[in-house]
Parts: C-alpha cells; structure tokens; sequence
C-alpha cells in the first residue's frame, strides 16, 4: 500500500480547487471580453493562426503520441479517423480561424428597436453568453474551432477534451494562448483543462453553476447523454446523428449513387455521415445500381427483404439498425412507400440530426422539406454538408438538435443571448 498516495477525499478537493479557479478566471476574462472591440478579437484570431502554422511540427508531434496511445488502447477505426491530424488537416484548422476572422461580429447587433408611446427607446441588442463549457472527445481541431468561435462572439471558454487527445489539445491550446497575449487579451479567456481526471467533468457538471452558463458536449451517445443528465446548467447538444437520405421516384440515378456514396463513406466517423438509405417503392431501376455501388466500395448493408433480394452480399437488418449511428462503413436501407413513407420513418427513427432528399420533383422535394422536423434537410445533396463551416459559417461547435435557443450548426451567431437596452429622458410609471 502507498500510505502517501492521495485519498479519494483529498482528490476530489484538489479538484474542486483546481475547477473553481479556473471559473473564477473565465468569469473575470469575460467581463473583459465583452467590452473589447471586433479588431482587438479578430486580431488575436489572426495570430492564432499564424501561430497554428509556425507550430504545426509541434502539433504533428503530439499528435502522432496521442495516436500511439489511442492505437494501443484499441481504439475503433472512427475515433482514430476524428483523433488523427495532419498537414492538410491543421491547414485547414488555420484557414478555419481565418475564416471565422471574417464574419461579421455578432455583438452589439440591434435585432429589433421601437419607440414607447411615452418616449422610451427600447432595443434588443445582442451580447455574449458569458462562459461557455465545452466537453469534447477524439477531434483535436475542437480545441481552436471551440476556442475561436467563442473568442469572437465575446464568450470565455473551459474546454475539456479527452484523454485520448490530451497531447494535441495542449499543443493547439498554446497557439491559442499565444494568439491572445499578442492582441493583449486575458489568456483566461480559452482556458483547456490540464487534467484528464473524470471528476473533472463531474465538477463542470455539477457543482459551477457560479461560473458556467452553458455546457456544450461533443462527442459519443455516452458523453452527451451524461452530459443532458447531469448539468445543472443549459445544454446545446445533439444525443445522436441517425441522419437518412431518401431516394425518390423521380431522383436522377447518376445524381442518387453520387449522393447516397458520398454521404455514406466520404467520412464514417462524422455525425452528418449518413446511417440509413431509404429507396421509393416505386423507384425499382434506381434500387439495384445504388445498393451495388455502396457493396462495391466496402459498405455493408442491412436490408429488408426486398434490398436483401438485390445482392446476396446484402445482411439482414433488424429493428435495432433502424436507429443505428454507426460511425463505419455501415449503412442499413429499407424500401419505403414514397415521400410519406420516408418521412414516417424518419420521425420513427431519426434522431432530428440532418436529412436529404434526392428527387428531381419539385413538389415532392418541399413536401419533404416541409414536413422532417430535423435539424437540418437538404434536397439533392449530401449529408455530409451538416457542418458550420459548409454553411459559411467559418466553423462550428457542434450540430443542436434542440429546439430551445439554437438549432444545427452552433457558431458565433448561436453563441450570443440579448438583453433590452431601454433610454428614456425622464420617464416615470403612473
């Protein structure tokens, strides 16, 4: 026995203490933060990247560890895809700040004003969350996407990322920090946790409801469903991406195989990935070409019987694949009964996430578009689009299933609330 190793007590008392000092530090870095200007942010955006680029041997290095780690803990093929960077990778993580450079500042936007009959000019201006909890898994790049977004819409941040990741998160937290010192910001403002203990995400959760005023999670069913269980303060998440793509009768068979293809195994391991293919009844020449295409590029299907029927390299799907995210070159497919059949499904099994439609009918397409409660749907193109930067949105947090507040793609926009700024000139109430 170590009589000098640390009890469970005293633990989750360093903790505590390690936690609260950093709340404490992101809630003094945003009150600076919201009275700094769009040039003092976009300043420290842009050395950010410059610093993400002049780093990147750093950043490869610590990455290639994190791998070696992951590899020996046998993680799955899709994590191991999220966790992996490289050249063009982290260009792109760059060119991504940069992007987010760009964008209009959403602070300060009057959204809507009126006058009173009495005289008093009233305005809904929008202003920043305040601190923001970011709890994320695999993907590194999270760490500048996360940290940037919530840089220029005026939030502090305390991210937490996953152990599995732990070394690149830290290189890329420094361009970060680095970013900041040189526009003269609080290096406060992007904090990382330094610490892959779990009671960490516990504290976050449970007990700094005094310095978070939202928790985003990103990352698998287990740490999202944790995350919506257990905080005590608002959440802006998604539980799952079951996302569909229904061909229909009047699809373009070339247009069909080129979406069904891509939305599937472009990447596996993202959440707009595809995981069901719904086929019009009445689309029989569609239906053997396209389930062909995907066997012939190394996806497997679960099918009905009738898809079963098309190739015998065809697994039988049963009711547990209709709700599946399989984050792999997996896709189960079902024939349904036209547009009502697909949309019936979907709000059987989705998971609000992220639907398309490929059909040259116009009429059918909005009908589609109309009546999917999810997220986002899109008609003749892929679901792999379900991303903020695709949107011209620079980049994005995660993808919100909520209803509540934000919806899809979570950048700057999504990151502000408002309060009413009323001016008078003397007013009192009879």
């Amino acid at each position: 026995m170590n009589v000098n190793a640390p009890s469970p007590d005293s633990r989750t008392q360093d903790i505590a203490s390690l936690m609260n000092a950093i709340g404490h530090a992101a809630v003094d870095a945003a009150r600076e933060l919201a009275n700094t200007t769009t040039a003092q942010r976009n300043a420290a955006l842009l050395a950010v990247a410059a610093a993400v680029r002049e780093n990147r041997a750093a950043i490869l290095d610590a990455n290639r560890q994190d791998l070696q780690s992951a590899r020996e803990r046998d993680l799955s093929a899709a994590l191991l895809d999220r966790l992996m960077l490289d050249e063009k990778r982290i260009e792109s993580m760059a060119a991504g700040l940069e992007a987010i450079v760009s964008l209009a500042d959403p602070l300060g936007v009057v959204t809507a004003e009126w006058t009173r009959p009495n005289g008093m000019r009233i305005q809904r201006v929008r202003v920043p969350l305040g601190v923001i909890g970011i709890i994320y898994e695999s993907r590194p790049n999270v760490t500048a996407d996360a940290g940037a977004l919530c840089l220029k819409s005026g939030n502090a941040v305390i991210l937490r990322g996953g152990s599995e990741s732990i070394r690149s998160n830290r290189a890329i937290h420094q361009c970060l920090v680095a970013g900041l010192r040189a526009a003269s910001l609080p290096e406060a403002a992007v904090q990382l946790v330094p610490t892959t203990d779990r009671a960490a995400v516990g504290h976050m959760l449970g007990s700094m409801t005094d310095f978070i005023d939202v928790i985003v999670p990103r990352g698998g069913k287990s740490l999202v469903s944790r995350v919506q269980q257990e905080a005590r303060v608002p959440v802006i998440g998604h539980l799952e991406g079951v996302c569909h793509v229904y061909v229909d009768r009047d699809a373009d068979l070339e247009m069909a195989r080129s979406i069904v293809l891509n939305a599937k195994l472009r990447r596996t391991g993202v959440c707009g990935a595809a995981e069901t293919l719904l086929i019009d009844r009445a689309a029989g020449a569609l239906l053997a070409p396209i389930v062909t295409a995907l066997l012939d590029a190394g996806c497997e299907v679960r099918g009905d019987d009738a898809i079963r029927g098309i190739d015998r390299r065809v697994v039988s799907a049963s009711e547990e694949d209709w709700y599946a995210e399989y984050l792999d070159s997996i896709i189960a497919a079902r024939l349904v009964d036209g547009v009502d059949g697909a949309v019936q499904h979907i709000a059987k099994y989705g998971s609000g996430h992220t639907e398309s439609i490929v059909t040259g009918n116009a009429e059918t397409a909005e009908r589609f578009l109309s009546t999917v409660d999810s997220a986002i749907v899109l008609h003749n193109a892929s679901t792999q689009f379900a991303d903020g930067g695709e949107f011209g949105m620079g980049a994005e947090i995660g993808i919100s299933t909520d209803k509540f507040h934000a919806r899809g793609p979570v950048g700057v926009e999504q990151l502000t609330s408002y309060k009413y700024v009323v001016r008078g000139s003397g007013q009192t109430r009879p």
